[in-house]
């Protein structure tokens, strides 16, 4: 069973601002526990003050940590696929192959305002082009082959241009010629995390993620949403064993390790995410009460390999 934390690190108006040292700490101790890995936003519908943009965050973290995977959500609105996947491709050359990107589908309403945008995006014209960039920072990741960097002095090769990959991706909405100027990822690629689903937005899931995020009230609902993206990779010819899914719960009082394993079997699901909330007393919370509790009957447990790919086992899916 897989355990992931998600930290909100936008902290509400009157709030304290969660500074590196307490967001470090928190991480620390959560890998030290066994935890699989830790995703962070920077984002929140109400008015909020955020000290960090979350995939800068990431390269400071992890120059602190060892083996915890480092999931940065970041929009499809606020970049262009080409900068996001070049910064995801580096982040994970500097944590060694443990990075991923929680690619949010769903639209915030006040973020368009802020990128040239100001009527926003019709629902089903912000799926279409978050479909689209999605597809692009895919093969953007993957168009340097691992051996095509020779770095030759002598016969003066930078690369092989057989394993150089141009993408000439022409689109609705984005026109990428590519390749990536990154080289290729210890990883194959970062892990493609989906949150945020419409039940429109299954299909696509089941298709291109390596972790889907459900957010279901209720343990049916999140099982039915299992056996819907697991059924629909399968006649994608996927194997569905390489898409993870986790259950995501609030880490709240009421919640232990029993309760918690409890509700990953009733879902289907292959983990849990336990939502911290962005307040100084919900972190101490996490770290003094929940997580030792979560190591005692050995909910978490480290698992093999180095990179995230390798922790979670999932395979790299290679279709176009």
């Amino acid at each position: 069973m897989h355990l992931a934390i998600s930290l909100n690190i936008a902290a509400a108006v009157g709030e304290p601002v969660l500074d590196f040292s307490r967001i470090s700490r928190v991480v620390r101790q959560a890998e030290a526990a066994g935890v699989d890995m830790v995703i962070i936003s920077d984002a929140a519908d109400q008015p909020s003050s955020s000290p960090f943009e979350a995939t800068t965050l990431l390269a400071a973290l992890a120059t602190v940590t060892d083996r915890i995977g480092l999931v940065a959500s970041a929009s499809t609105l606020a970049h262009q696929p080409y900068n996001l996947a070049r910064r995801f491709a580096s982040l994970d050359i500097i944590s060694h192959g443990r990075i991923g990107w929680n690619a949010t589908l769903a639209q915030n309403p006040r973020e368009a305002a802020n990128f040239s945008r100001p009527e926003g995006f019709s629902n089903d014209d912000f799926r279409r082009r978050a479909e689209e960039f999605i597809n692009i920072v895919r093969l953007l990741w993957v168009s340097w082959e691992h051996d095509a960097l020779l770095f030759d002095k002598v016969s003066g090769r930078f690369h092989n241009p057989d394993k150089m990959h141009l993408i000439d991706f022409r689109g609705e909405f984005f026109s990428v010629r590519g390749p990536l100027n990154v080289a290729r990822s210890p990883q194959e690629s970062p892990m493609l995390v989906m949150s945020g689903l419409a039940d429109t937005e299954l299909d696509f899931a089941s298709r291109r993620a390596d972790i889907v995020l459900l957010n279901k009230r209720q343990p049916s609902e999140a099982r039915a949403a299992c056996d819907e993206i697991r059924r629909r990779a399968h006649e994608a010819g996927r194997d569905p064993t390489t898409i993870k899914m986790l259950a995501v719960a609030e880490a709240r009082q009421e919640h232990d390790a029993g309760s918690l394993e409890d509700l990953c079997v009733s879902c289907g699901c292959d983990g849990i995410v336990l939502t911290v909330q962005p307040r100084v007393e919900a972190f101490v919370d996490f770290v003094e009460r929940l997580l030792p509790d979560l190591e005692q009957p050995g909910f978490t447990k480290a698992k093999p390999g180095k990179t995230l790919r390798d922790r979670l086992a999932s395979g790299e899916d290679r279709r176009p």
